[in-house]
């Protein structure tokens, strides 16, 4: 078997290789894991394969903060740009160290 290690993880900030928007890693499914219809939606031509680690964003553009789904074939490290501005960062996180934002301990001191 085949495993993959993910190339970001939680709290690191990402940009889209393709389109405009960037985003904090909130979670990491280690290959495909939404519907097949969400995917036939992505046009062939750019269509991502399935059997990598797709990442859970709280992105952003210029114009909105959303939650997006990408592959690690699209993502590049954008930590250099600065923290994200999302408003549901410090549901999760801490503070943005100039690398990465750190997980915000539950009640139990977990993360």
């Amino acid at each position: 078997m085949d495993i993959r290690h993910a190339k970001f993880g939680l709290g690191d900030v990402v940009r889209h290789r393709l389109f405009p928007f960037r985003g904090v890693v909130v979670d990491v499914d280690p290959e495909f894991a939404n519907t097949e219809e969400w995917y036939e939606a992505i046009p062939e031509d750019i269509r991502p394969r399935k059997d990598q680690p797709f990442y859970h964003l709280l992105a952003e553009n210029e114009d909105s903060y959303y939650g997006a789904y990408v592959s690690e074939g699209n993502l590049l490290p954008d930590a250099e740009n600065g923290p994200v501005g999302h408003p549901q960062i410090p549901e999760a996180f801490e503070d943005f160290d100039g690398q990465r934002y750190t997980l915000r301990e539950g009640p139990d001191g977990a993360h």
